[in-house]
């Protein structure tokens, strides 16, 4: 069975805020569904489960309903099961056809008698379309596809290995030669089946790349249907652009460049198209910031960016080229930097950091700019053997008006140093986490002398 970090956020929640909603947001598949239902088990906590798009009738009992008790009667007769006040949990799943029940949770986290859980795909689309948010009665949680430490956890990695190399990056030591490589094999890997749980319960079934493609190809049909069927004004402009992201990730600088797309149409008909693809969590946008300074959003520009897919795995099954046998195998002569380059932005974005570029006519191009720990940390990906090769990385390292003190490359081989740079591996994506806590969070001003 598939363990998820979010349980252990999503258990604390039922444990020690059952007093506030929460909304498990997401793209499609993810596992949102499953972990609620695997949590709410292992807590032995009672509940009750309305899915609104196999039972319509739910969705009809939040219409024309304007307190929380006439609400709770009609939920009552739809279910065989008691509801037990101060016990049981009320889970309401595809929440994102039925968007009543994002107003109307405010009136039954008040009213109080039981807990609440909602879930659903496509809900940064849906929270933008409707009257009122729930601020203060309702908590939310961003849940994505399986990261690269649960891939390994799912394969079989021990728990020691998994300190271990924690270890090296912290102290910044080679990791073990042996484990290196056999985490490199398995970091192919995880190019190839991605961290969609249905795909990876599939590899682990069967072991099967060609069923691992079968079981992609379905959900990104799915993702398709679901752009035809929420968006039907712009379906053609979102699928454009969807189709479109392994070629422009392909591309030297994976911009994306609109005459590919329609050389009439301007950036404002599609920028709609681009918010919809990551508000639904199918795609990652990176903007470019026009200088590496702290906060990076001031100098970002909203009309540059790189697109990535949510998931690897999805991406290299729309490359349809035979790419994966080339991947598992190391192919030296093929260029992996686009699978490469989304792994990381996938375990970048995981880790809780906003993604940003840098280009420059002068200094170049560099992959990622980061906020880490408070100051920016400037990040390349390298699938290729000259990985020390990285021009753009040493120009801004070298301006010291940006006062940069370190920069990562991710690369194939192990942990090394040299001056302001660190060589890493780049299954070490992994321990990045944005975690900004204030040493002394206590302040308390006196006004009692004003």
């Amino acid at each position: 069975m598939l363990h998820r970090s979010i349980e252990e956020k999503l258990s604390d929640h039922l444990t020690n805020r059952r007093n506030r909603a929460l909304l498990i947001t997401g793209a499609r598949q993810v596992g949102k569904t499953f972990v609620i239902r695997k949590v709410l088990r292992d807590l032995a906590l009672p509940y009750v489960e309305f899915n609104f798009i196999e039972n319509e009738e739910a969705c009809h009992a939040f219409q024309n309903v304007s307190d929380a008790k006439t609400l709770l009667l009609r939920l009552s007769a739809l279910t065989d099961q008691k509801l037990i006040p101060g016990k049981t949990v009320i889970f309401f799943d595809e929440v994102q056809v039925c968007k009543e029940i994002v107003t109307a949770i405010k009136f039954l986290v008040d009213e109080g008698s039981y807990s609440y859980i909602l879930s659903g795909s496509l809900l940064g689309v849906l929270l933008k379309d409707i009257r009122s948010v729930p601020v203060g009665y309702m908590d939310e949680l961003r849940m994505y596809p399986l990261s690269l430490k649960e891939f390994y956890a799912a394969i079989g990695l021990k728990n020691e290995t998994f300190e271990h190399i924690k270890a090296s990056f912290e102290n910044k030591t080679p990791v073990d030669p042996v484990i290196h490589q056999r985490l490199m094999d398995a970091f192919r890997l995880y190019l190839v089946v991605g961290g969609m749980p249905a795909v990876v319960q599939k590899y682990l079934d069967t072991n099967n790349i060609n069923e691992v493609i079968t079981e992609q190809n379905s959900i990104i049909t799915a993702y398709k249907r679901d752009i035809s069927k929420y968006d039907p004004d712009n379906k053609l402009y979102i699928e454009d652009i969807f189709n479109i992201i392994p070629a422009e990730l392909n591309c030297k600088n994976k911009r994306f460049i609109l005459k590919d797309l329609n050389e009439n149409l301007k950036f404002n008909r599609y920028s709609n198209s681009f918010l919809w693809l990551a508000d639904a969590g199918v795609a990652l946008p990176t903007y470019i910031a026009d200088e590496p300074v702290s906060p990076l959003t001031l100098s970002k520009a909203t009309n540059l960016f790189k697109l990535f897919l949510s998931d690897v795995g999805l991406l290299a099954a729309m490359y349809m080229n035979g790419i994966q046998s080339k991947i598992l195998s190391g192919d030296d002569n093929f260029n992996f930097g686009s699978v490469y380059e989304n792994a990381v932005a996938q375990e970048l974005t995981a880790g809780g950091y906003n993604l940003f570029f840098y280009n420059n006519k002068k200094n170049g191009e560099v992959d990622f700019l980061i906020e880490n720990k408070g100051v920016v940390l400037p990040i390349e990906v390298k699938s290729g053997k000259n990985y020390v090769r990285h021009r753009a990385l040493a120009n801004i390292l070298d301006v010291k008006s940006y006062g940069l003190k370190e920069a990562y490359v991710f690369c194939n081989d192990n942990i090394s140093i040299d001056g302001k740079v660190t060589y890493l591996p780049v299954y070490m994506a992994m321990f990045l986490h944005n975690e900004v806590k204030l040493e002394d969070p206590i302040y308390k001003l006196d006004l009692s002398d004003v």
